[in-house]
């Protein structure tokens, strides 16, 4: 597609960071060798969230200011979606209040499956020159305890609109390497990835594979390799190969190893969202994604960035943050351990397929009702207006709440009910240009919360029926303005 590129980005990355140190503390006993993953910490999900609920924020962000009627095509890259055979893309696309009449595909199978859809977007030429294209990568791959995996992977999730009307960066060249070569796999109705040994992983495939299709890159764009301003390459052997290719070593992005970890095949749209946050107009970005083979991209970074209005993307995700050094919450939120949780864990939580299917739009999309008679917003949009001094009958539009200003008016924390972290939060959620509902409250600590908090509204999961292998999903309120560390 002649002229385009990226118009936009947005990422998301959990507030909470496991401490490295704490799970080598927990288990060095047995697998002395991780004792040199000490360092750092690692993006770890909430209980609540999961690769189609970061998917759906890394989206929100990007998309600010967007007319989302303009956006014809989603693809949602993972290895970790919850659905199996359900399209996950649909309910992203639905959470968004995107239109129906548009595509929406998932795609997975490889660790450069986000790369391989974000050149295939940028390849495709839409019917409507003015339509967009929004490509989502996100990641929750678990690890067996003691592991190396487990400290080094991450949590997080990224994305990017495409079109060709006033790119922020521009598609300038790719090369693309398709090699059956397994660093490592995951069979099916497994729950981990089994990893093959380190050094043939690194010698025979980064070193052999990548410097191909960089080489191929860098000879279809015509520049040289010490043109190249910002080079992403997840992975610790960056340096090494950007070396070899005659790569500039300031050029070399930021991995983010150390601040969130590997988020698995969403790690290159990670970076690069974190590059376009710092890059300015000419720059050179190429963005390489490897796994049974290799993708090339290069960019070139247009004035437009200049103008691009700012966002959450991943410096402000990283800066939203809170310490974790309790290595048995991140197991019990993983299911890597069989906890007894009690009697009232084990309500039949079945959902009706009929009723979601009916309510879809209240539900994923969190749309509420606005009276066209006396302009009164309600949650859920009924057929009766709830202001008493009206009561017009089927006189309610559309409105849209997620994205609504909001504060709590009451709460509580309640450790009878039954929640996967308690106590649990929930409490009266008020929204500044009207309409109130009671809603689940997350990504809180005790004693963090008070009456007239700010808060804003996420898509979580609201419950797991693990006799039936199905997932609950709501919208719950969070702080707005978060702690940047907590104990």
């Amino acid at each position: 597609m002649e002229g385009s590129g990226i118009v936009a980005f947005g990422a998301y990355v959990p507030q909470l960071r496991l401490s490295r140190q704490a799970v080598v503390q927990a288990n060095a006993w047995f697998n002395d060798s991780i004792r040199s993953l000490a360092k750092g910490e690692r993006s770890m999900c909430n209980w609540d969230e999961d690769a189609l609920t970061m998917a759906v924020e890394a989206a929100r962000d990007c998309l600010q200011g967007v007319d989302r009627g303009s956006v014809r095509d989603v693809v949602l890259a993972s290895t970790t979606l919850p659905f199996a055979d359900r399209q996950n893309a649909g309910i992203l696309a639905t959470a968004l209040n995107l239109p129906e009449e548009i595509s929406t595909s998932d795609s997975g199978g490889s660790q450069r499956a986000a790369t391989t859809d974000l050149l295939r977007a940028l390849k495709s030429a839409p019917a409507d020159p003015k339509a967009l294209t929004l490509v989502v990568a996100s990641e929750k791959r678990r690890a067996k305890a003691a592991s190396a995996q487990e400290l080094l992977f991450g949590d997080g999730a990224a994305a990017v609109l495409l079109g060709t009307t006033n790119p922020i960066a521009r598609l300038v060249a790719s090369h693309q390497i398709s090699i059956d070569f397994a660093d490592h796999y995951r069979g099916e109705g497994e729950a981990f990835d089994y990893s093959w040994e380190e050094r043939w992983v690194r010698d025979e495939g980064y070193r052999c594979i990548v410097p191909r299709a960089l080489s191929g890159l860098l000879e279809k764009a015509g520049i040289e390799p010490g043109a190249v301003d910002r080079f992403i390459l997840p992975g610790a052997v960056a340096h090494d190969l950007a070396k070899r290719a005659g790569i500039r070593a300031d050029a070399v992005a930021d991995t983010l190893s150390g601040v969130m970890g590997d988020a698995g095949s969403a790690q290159p749209l990670v970076m690069l969202v974190h590059a376009l946050e710092r890059a300015k107009p000419g720059e050179t970005i190429v963005v390489i994604g490897f796994g049974q083979g290799s993708d090339a991209i290069l960019f070139k970074v247009t004035d437009a960035i200049t103008k691009l209005a700012p966002r959450r993307a991943v410096a402000g995700s990283l800066a939203r943050r809170r310490s974790e050094t309790n290595y048995q919450r991140y197991l019990a939120f993983n299911g890597l351990v069989n906890m007894d949780r009690g009697p009232r864990s084990e309500l039949d939580k079945q959902t009706a397929l009929s009723a979601l299917y009916r309510n879809r739009q209240t539900i994923l999309g969190f749309i509420g009702g606005k009276c066209r008679q006396c302009g009164t917003v309600q949650f859920p949009k009924s057929n009766v207006c709830v202001n008493p001094n009206c009561g017009t009958t089927r006189s309610q539009n559309d409105h849209p709440l997620a994205d609504a200003h909001a504060q709590i008016q009451s709460w509580t924390a309640d450790n009878l009910t039954y929640s996967p972290d308690p106590p649990q939060h929930f409490g009266m959620i008020v929204f500044e240009d009207g309409g109130r509902l009671m809603a689940d409250i997350t990504d809180v600590g005790k004693g963090e919360i008070d009456v007239g908090m700010p808060v804003r509204m996420m898509f979580r999961v609201k419950d797991y029926d693990e006799r039936r292998g199905f997932r609950r999903y709501f919208w719950k309120a969070v702080p707005a303005d978060l702690p940047q560390t907590a104990s």
